[in-house]
Formats: structure tokens, C-alpha cells, sequence
């Protein structure tokens, strides 16, 4: 997609690139264009930050060291290359990159954060950025070992291309990131590198924008796996007959929730002609619940990704409080809110998990399905979808790993400057890892309600929506229920899950 092609997307004031915006520069390659009238407020702002930093006093990471050193004042000659050399040393970072979504999605944020104003950077600078999105020139960014107070090593990363330096992600259309030197990368997309003004550097390299992109990011795959969990869950009561009682409305008393999520199950599964028995196994009868704490955790982490948005990050902030202005330290770039909030949904989504290879492992049961062992056509000559519950098991597993919080556990940094970390990035890297590992398991679940239908499990009446979902399942894989290679199917099911399955169903269907 070239710059011409993209969808421009009209930035009138900072509230209009929020989380949706963010997705849509990220995923669809929208392009932000900056009205004048933004930029006029930016420009505005910079003249009083560059007139309250001529005045002399001491100004962290502007006139002065950073960390430890930040009692080390620097005379006007080092000030002039401080800057920009802020981000030398402390690209310390490596392979893996960020993707390319990825990296879009924390340039808009960082974009963002910079026109709320308390970072006082030049109107070229935010436009920069904008141009680095709109030519696709994306910074590579890391995405791990990175051990420091804030966000300091992969925003040094994502920083140190704008003067030419560094590197940036190659051509798209690979699996794997791949960086290229910036230099050349600018010259071939016609930007020249862009000299960092008083204020620029330690303003690029402070605040939480990956940990909030990647949030966004992790916030919008988890609302499609619930979407798509809803969907599955559904599939496995209309399937096996389950008896219905857990979904009746007046359980959910007290939880607008999960009395939102059970009617929406109810109205997918329709009514069984007879349950199989009293009552359906506990990993049935639990999903609601379960469901709607991952919908309680998502919608908590979208909370915190708008204070995140909204708030000061800088450090230090120039604010305006009485109309003379001042600059203060904050603790802005901790990331405590964001990190404690993607923990919640990552171990929501590993639970979710977890309970999905349970249920699997029912609908290998003939006494649960009325069907064959296994789900095999012929119990013994065929093996039928045992190891693919297996691989489900071994999915399960690996995610429970992905439980310990990483905001327990600091280890001093910076001579005992910095004391404590959030590893806020890090814990953004579990939520993504559980979202895929959930869709892993889903993938599985999907591929065991294809086999059901292949054996002969009808679907009850009143369930076109979930006939249709199903039918798109039955687009990709073989119709049926022969010994394969199950791996192959599965594959082509994460992909499905991926591409945002089932295409009757709204994206937002889960949104409260």
C-alpha cells in the first residue's frame, strides 16, 4: 500500500486518535493528517516550553544527566548534541522486533501523547512522526529484555531512526521482522533526518506508548476471542444436547455481564429436543462465568489504556497550571496501571484456555456426544481427535507460564536511582502470547465440532447463526471425519480465528 492509496484519517484535536483510531493506523493503514489548527496549539506550546527552559534552571534530561547522573549539569555545548544522544547507549535492544502493526500502533500512541501537550515537543517533530506512518518507515523496535524504569530501551529504538540512525523494519510481507540501517530507509521514503530540538530527545524516550499500543492491541484479539469462544460454546451445547438450565436468565441476577453473555450463548445454542443428561459436565456449566470475566478483564484493561492515553507520561511534564508553567518529575512512565490490568486478562485468557481443552476433552466422550470415541469413525483402526486434545493439553500448559505477574519482582537499576520496574512491555508480551494461546485451543475446539457434524451431531432448530459459522469451517476443511493430517486443519483454523471467524457475527457483538 503506497502513501497515496491509504486512508487519511483527520486529526483535529488529540482526543480524535483514542484506541479506535490507534486500531485503525495499526491495522488498516490509516495515515493521520494533522489539521492546522493542532498544529498551531502545538507550535504555541513549544514557545512557552522553550522560553520556561531559557530561563536556566535545572531541567531533568535537558540541561542535565539522566538516572544516576542527573545531578551532572551540562554546559550549552553538550546540551546542543544531548538530545539526540540520548539514545545511543541505551539502544541496548535486539531481535525479536515488534511487527509491523505493532510498531504502527506505538508511533500513533507516541504521536498522541505528544499533542496532549505536557511534553512540549515541536510541531515537526509530531509531523514526522505522522510521515514516518504515512511512508510506512517504521522504527525496529524490540520486543524483550527490556529491564529498565519505564520504557527507555525500546522507545531509545523507535527514537534514534528520526535523526537517521538506528534501525527500521525491512520490506514487508515477511513472518519474521527483519531490521535494515534508518538512513538509507529515509533517503528512499524522501525524508531527511530530522535534528531533535531542546527537550525532543528525553521527551522520545519517556512515557509508557508501547506498553499502551500493545494493550490496545491486546484488548481488540481479546474481544475476538471472546466473540469467537461465544460462538464455540454455543457449538458445543447445541451439539452434545447439553441441558440449558446454567444459561436461564435468572441465574445471572446481580451480573449484567453474564447475563448478557448467557443470553447471547442461549440464543446461538437454541433449545435441545431432550438433554442427554441432568446435567452437562462442569467445564458446560462454568463457561458463562468464565466468559464474562474475560469480558470484565478486557473492559478493565480498555479503562486503563484511556488514562494511559490521557494522562501525563512525561518526565519531566511542562504544565500549565496557573498560566506561568512549570516542569515537573512524574512517575508517569511506571506503567503500574497498564501492567497490572494486561496481568488480569492474561490470566483470564489462560483460564479461558484452560477450560476450553477441558471441554474438548468431553466431546471425546461418547457418554457426553452420543457419538463415537474420540470423535473416530471407526474407534480403533481410526485414532480420531485424542491427540489434538493433546496438543490443546501442551498449549495449556506452556500458558500457565505466563502467569507469575511481571510487576513482582524488581531488581535496582541506574546505581539505585531506578529501584523498581513494572516491565510493563513484558507484561504486555504475556497478554499477547495468551491471546494466541487461547485461539490455539479454540482452533482445537473448532476442529472437534467439525468432526461431530461430519459423524452426524445435528444442530437444534432456530440456529442459523451458528449453522453459519460452522458452514464457514466446513469452507476449509475436509467434510470429513476420516484420520488426517489434523495439524494441517489446524492450521488453517488459526488462520480462520485470526481473520476475525465467524462473518455473521459483529466485531462488537462482546462490547458492554
Amino acid at each position: 500500500m503506497t502513501e497515496s492509496t491509504r486512508t487519511t484519517l483527520s486529526v483535529e484535536r488529540p482526543a480524535d486518535l483514542g484506541p479506535a483510531a490507534v486500531l485503525r493506523i495499526a491495522r488498516a493503514g490509516h495515515v493521520p493528517v494533522l489539521s492546522k489548527e493542532l498544529t498551531d496549539r502545538v507550535t504555541e506550546r513549544r514557545t512557552r516550553v522553550l522560553a520556561a527552559l531559557a530561563a536556566g534552571s535545572a531541567v531533568y534530561g535537558v540541561n542535565t544527566g539522566m538516572g544516576a547522573l542527573s545531578e551532572q549539569r551540562l554546559d550549552e555545548a553538550e546540551q546542543t548534541h544531548h538530545q539526540e544522544s540520548l539514545m545511543l547507549a541505551r539502544s541496548v535492544g535486539g531481535p525479536p522486533w515488534l511487527t509491523r502493526e505493532e510498531t504502527r500502533a506505538v508511533l500513533a500512541v507516541r504521536l498522541r501523547t505528544f499533542l496532549g501537550g505536557g511534553s512540549g515537543v515541536s510541531t515537526g517533530l509530531c509531523l514526522r512522526l505522522a510521515q514516518m506512518l504515512a511512508r510506512d518507515v517504521l522504527p525496529a523496535v524490540p520486543r524483550s529484555g527490556l529491564g529498565s524504569a519505564g520504557e527507555i530501551i525500546p522507545l531509545a529504538h523507535l527514537a534514534a531512526p528520526l535523526s537517521g540512525r538506528g534501525a527500521v523494519l525491512g520490506a514487508s510481507g515477511t513472518d519474521v521482522a527483519t531490521a535494515v540501517p534508518a538512513a538509507p530507509a529515509l533517503a528512499a521514503a524522501g525524508l531527511a533526518p530530522l535534528a531533535l530540538g531542546p527537550k525532543e530527545g528525553v521527551a522520545l524516550i519517556q512515557g509508557v506508548p508501547v506498553t499502551t499500543a500493545l494493550a490496545v492491541l491486546c484488548a481488540d484479539d481479546a474481544r475476538t476471542a471472546l466473540r469467537q469462544s461465544l460462538q464455540i460454546v454455543a457449538g458445543e451445547f447445541a451439539l452434545t444436547g447439553a441441558a440449558r438450565d446454567v444459561l436461564h436468565p435468572a441465574l445471572a441476577r446481580g451480573d449484567t455481564v453474564l447475563g448478557r453473555l448467557t443470553a447471547e450463548l442461549l440464543g446461538l445454542a437454541g433449545a435441545p429436543v431432550g438433554p442427554r443428561t441432568l446435567q452437562p459436565p462442569v467445564s458446560f456449566r462454568v463457561s458463562g462465568q468464565v466468559l464474562a470475566h474475560v469480558d470484565r478483564a478486557v473492559t478493565l484493561l480498555e479503562q486503563a489504556v484511556c488514562r494511559a492515553v490521557e494522562g501525563v507520561t512525561d518526565s519531566p511534564a511542562h504544565i500549565d497550571g496557573d498560566g506561568a508553567g512549570h516542569f515537573l518529575g512524574t512517575a508517569g512512565f511506571h506503567g503500574y496501571d497498564l501492567a497490572a490490568h494486561l496481568h488480569t486478562l492474561t490470566v483470564a485468557l489462560v483460564g479461558a484456555a484452560e477450560l476450553g481443552a477441558t471441554r474438548l476433552h468431553r466431546l471425546l466422550d461418547p457418554r457426553v456426544t452420543g457419538l463415537p470415541a474420540q470423535l473416530s469413525p471407526r474407534p480403533g483402526p481410526h485414532t480420531g481427535l485424542s491427540p489434538v486434545h493433546k496438543r490443546a493439553v501442551g498449549v495449556v500448559h506452556d500458558l500457565r507460564r505466563l502467569t507469575t505477574p511481571s510487576l513482582v519482582g524488581t531488581v535496582e537499576t541506574s546505581g539505585g536511582q531506578e529501584d523498581v520496574q513494572t516491565f510493563s512491555v513484558e507484561a504486555a508480551e504475556c497478554c499477547r502470547r495468551a491471546v494466541d494461546g487461547l485461539r490455539n485451543v479454540l482452533a482445537c475446539e473448532l476442529l472437534a465440532l467439525h468432526q461431530a457434524r461430519c459423524l452426524g451431531a445435528e444442530l437444534p432448530d432456530a440456529t442459523t447463526g451458528l449453522a453459519e459459522a460452522l458452514g464457514e469451517v466446513a469452507e476449509v476443511l475436509p467434510v470429513s471425519p476420516e484420520d488426517r493430517f489434523f495439524g494441517e486443519d489446524l492450521t488453517l483454523l488459526r488462520t480462520l480465528l485470526h481473520d476475525g471467524w465467524p462473518r455473521n457475527t459483529p466485531p462488537d457483538s462482546t462490547s458492554p
